[in-house]
């Protein structure tokens, strides 16, 4: 994972995502990528899974 932290409380999912780092161009180059999970994750001591992706215009 790019800049991504998660973490479970109960039943509640928390995600953090730094907004001000970037990881350059997407592959298209269209936009520009500040966070992923680069494909879908399980949850922390959990059996749900999550896909995250944060970008931006360039």
């Amino acid at each position: 994972m790019k800049n991504v932290e998660m973490t479970v409380q109960g039943t509640w999912l928390t995600i953090k995502v730094d907004l001000s780092k970037e990881f350059g161009p997407s592959a298209s180059g269209k936009t520009i990528i500040i966070a992923s999970t680069e494909g879908n994750v399980t949850i922390p001591d959990r059996q749900e899974k999550v896909g995250l992706n944060v970008y931006r215009k360039k």
